[in-house]
């Protein structure tokens, strides 16, 4: 049974950093890509980004781009968003999830078909 789980989300002041972790049992990571998504309330839900299973080439929606990384832990087979510089508008619950695919695509969600359950971010004064 393939299993996605993401933690790290919480509550912080903007300019902080969070990590995020998805971690995946079940499949074999590396033959997965990893995307992450983003659902504010009111708003349809946002790539914002994607790690390759080719050379973890990473994407990123330009929202986020120079704020947020991806890398990837093999040995632990987890995935890990870095957010810096957290914004109020990076409020949203942040999901993972995974395609068996040598490439990832940031913003078409319709591509994965494993997710996880999802983690709040909340970022305010």
């Amino acid at each position: 049974q393939v299993q996605l789980v993401e933690s790290g989300g919480g509550s912080v002041q903007p300019g902080s950093s969070l990590r995020l972790s998805c971690a995946a049992s079940g499949i074999t990571l590396p033959y997965y890509s990893i995307g992450w998504f983003r659902q504010a309330p009111g708003k349809e839900r946002e790539g914002i980004g994607c790690i390759s299973s080719v050379d973890d080439d990473t994407f990123y929606a330009d929202s986020v781009k120079g704020r947020f990384s991806l890398t990837r832990d093999h040995a632990k087979t987890s995935v890990y968003l870095q957010m810096n510089s957290l914004k109020p508008e990076d409020t949203a619950v942040y999901s993972c999830a995974a395609v068996e695919s040598p490439v990832c695509f940031v913003a078409e969600s319709e591509t994965y078909g494993y997710w996880g359950q999802g983690t709040q971010v909340t970022v305010s004064s």
